[in-house]
């Protein structure tokens, strides 16, 4: 027993001589590449963080900048629509106007028609009743006074 521990204390000190320094460099170099690769990665992760709060930055700008582009557009939509609107209302008084135009020129036309048509059936009457021709003052005459008797106004007013 006394040789198992003589040779137990032979193995430790050769061991501690010339094994445990070269076990303890290598654990040193790992853990140094261990620290190192730590560092490493924290400088990457902190990296990392920055580009993505300025990805986040980007990302808030391009947002922006899309909201504003919506908006103009809806501004401009809207802009368009009123512009659209107000051609719309001035097309449509023009028309009335002309239509208004159209149908005082047709009033008198037919006003004018009847009576045309009026003095040429008084002068027909006329006619039939003497059984004589007249003479041109004659007629004018006559259609004078049958038109001044006729109230014309009361058909301009219910045509209009």
């Amino acid at each position: 027993m006394i040789w198992t521990l003589v040779v137990f204390g032979i193995s430790v000190f050769i061991l501690s001589r010339y094994a445990y320094p070269r076990i303890r460099d290598a654990l040193d170099r790992r853990q140094k590449a261990i620290e190192e690769s730590i560092d490493s990665q924290e400088r990457l992760r902190a990296e990392a963080e920055g580009v993505l709060d300025e990805y986040r930055q980007q990302l808030a700008e391009a947002r922006k900048q899309a909201e504003e582009i919506v908006s103009r557009a809806r501004e401009a939509g809207k802009e368009h629509e009123r512009e659209t609107l107000l051609e719309a209302r001035e097309r449509r008084e023009k028309l009335l106007e002309q239509t208004k135009r159209d149908i005082e020129a047709e009033t008198r036309q037919a006003l004018e028609q009847i009576r045309k048509e009026v003095a040429t059936l008084t002068i027909l009457a006329t006619e039939k009743v003497t059984r004589k021709t007249l003479t041109p003052t004659d007629q004018r005459k006559l259609v004078e006074e049958a038109l001044g008797e006729l109230d014309f106004t009361v058909l301009e007013g219910s045509e209009n």
